[in-house]
């Protein structure tokens, strides 16, 4: 079989994650590169996707494994992998699935990085330290991130059309085209109040209909994740706080371990940021119990000492 067949495999992959799972166009991106880095093992190997078995498969996961990679990186392109093989195998193009045995590596579940109450509210005050409607679009990205815990792609994403009626509600198409209400809190409403009209003057400016709540003047029509990435970089900067610490990501999870602190319950949590699956949720928790041992090894009189 030659590379244009294996590459109308993939093409044919891609088509159906878009169509069928709702893959957003980053994920479907990500597979791209992960199985292409596959295609292009294999054909040194002068073997195709259709006739590649077990060995190969597991010389490729130690390739990765020997050119230090992460094992959270080598787990996600063996999962590209999989997913493309069975693809192969549920077509008819195969009639076995050469990853089936092969081991994922082994994973610790790192825990998501942590702001504090007082580090959040140093970013929200330096934001409204900037001028104009980028002060205004900037302090309602953040107030919103921190209110609901969407995901950058979200966040970014959301239409004007998003909002309810009177502004209590944001609702927002998730993975899968899931859609989920989340309840917006009052220092976001009035973030959004501030930021509305100096929105519909850029919009009547551009003199054409924009659907987006943050448009901006680049091709996609609204601001970007890297956009809104590099603003948070420099906010974190500007109030003295190690930009390596500070994402949009890391936005989400001040939301949900913040929110668990306060005593809201995991499920609706969950509900909010929007997880399949609650045990995903729960990593939130262990963030809070490690916060807890830290907060007594630090601070208890008796620690250190013999009773």
């Amino acid at each position: 079989m030659s590379g244009n067949a294996d590459q109308r495999h993939l093409d044919a992959f891609l088509e159906m994650m878009l169509a069928e799972r709702g893959a957003s166009l980053n994920t479907v991106e990500a597979y791209r590169r992960d199985v292409q880095q596959y295609l292009i093992f294999l054909s040194l190997s002068s073997v195709d996707s259709v006739t590649a078995g077990v060995e190969h498969v597991r010389s490729f996961v130690e390739q990765l494994s020997d050119s230090g990679l992460a094992a959270r990186t080598q787990a996600r392109k063996l999962s590209a992998i999989r997913q493309f093989q069975r693809f192969l195998m549920l077509e008819g193009a195969r009639d076995n699935d050469p990853t089936s045995t092969i081991d994922a590596p082994r994973l610790g579940r790192p825990l998501p990085k942590l702001l504090g109450f007082a580090e959040v509210d140093a970013l929200l005050a330096g934001a409204q330290t900037v001028d104009g409607w980028r002060g205004a679009r900037l302090v309602a990205l953040l107030e919103i991130l921190y209110a609901t815990g969407l995901r950058v792609s979200e966040l970014v994403g959301l239409k004007l059309s998003s909002l309810s009626r009177d502004g209590r509600i944001v609702i927002v198409r998730g993975k899968g085209g899931k859609e989920r209400l989340v309840p917006l809190g009052a220092a976001a409403r009035a973030a959004l109040q501030v930021w509305i009209p100096f929105r519909e003057k850029l919009v009547k400016d551009k003199g054409k209909t924009v659907p987006w709540l943050f448009p901006s003047h680049g091709t996609t029509g609204h601001v970007t994740r890297d956009s809104f990435a590099k603003q948070l970089n420099d906010l974190a900067i500007y109030v003295g706080i190690d930009p390596h610490r500070i994402s949009p990501h890391v936005l989400r999870h001040a939301f949900a371990t913040h929110l668990l602190a306060n005593g809201a319950d995991l499920r609706s949590v969950q509900q909010m940021l929007g997880h399949a699956d609650i045990s995903t949720t729960q990593i939130y928790t262990h963030v809070l119990e490690e916060r807890l041992k830290s907060l007594v090894q630090d601070v208890h009189p008796l620690v250190g000492t013999r009773i």
